[in-house]
């Protein structure tokens, strides 16, 4: 369709040889054959991810902010993108008014707010989905904020994205 649509542009562009036309058609030929090419590598080549994410095959991911340490994990280990996954989040002491949000680290993908849910003494746990990067390599950073008797502390957890793709 797309084809026929071009073959008719050409031939009114060079029966009238308007100049709306021939950009009209350029933009149309440009837009076609980028949008033709195969994405055949896409999500093919293994990649080597940054030794400094956390890997959920392994276990929970720590951070320690000042006295308190943090343990995320999230299952499934390997994250996949549009899927539901389930996110855990333990601390060593009690917090008060615990947020999490996950962001994209080197492209905004949204601000994605974690509704966190009390299931036990310092535990909590969130269902949480995410969109999918054309890239094939996407890392999130698990934002986490809290108060520590009044006292307001941050850290962050950067994870991949599909890291059932990397070696």
């Amino acid at each position: 369709m797309l084809t026929e649509l071009v073959k008719r542009l050409f031939i009114v562009q060079y029966t009238h040889k308007s100049v709306v036309l021939r950009v009209l058609s350029s933009c149309l030929i440009a837009l076609f054959f980028s949008g033709c090419e195969p994405n055949s590598n896409k999500n093919t080549t293994p990649f080597k991810a940054d030794p400094g994410l956390c890997d959920f095959q392994i276990g929970a991911c720590t951070k320690s902010v000042g006295a308190t340490d943090l343990a995320l994990s999230i299952s499934p280990w390997n994250t996949p993108s549009e899927k539901t996954l389930s996110l855990n989040l333990t601390s060593s002491q009690t917090l008060e008014n615990v947020k999490v949000r996950i962001e994209g680290r080197d492209m905004f993908m949204g601000i994605i707010p974690v509704n966190l849910t009390e299931i036990g003494k310092n535990s909590y746990q969130a269902p949480l989905i995410y969109g999918s990067c054309s890239s094939g390599y996407m890392v999130w950073q698990a934002i986490v904020s809290f108060e520590v008797n009044g006292v307001e502390k941050f850290t962050i957890f950067e994870f991949l994205a599909d890291s059932d793709k990397s070696h």
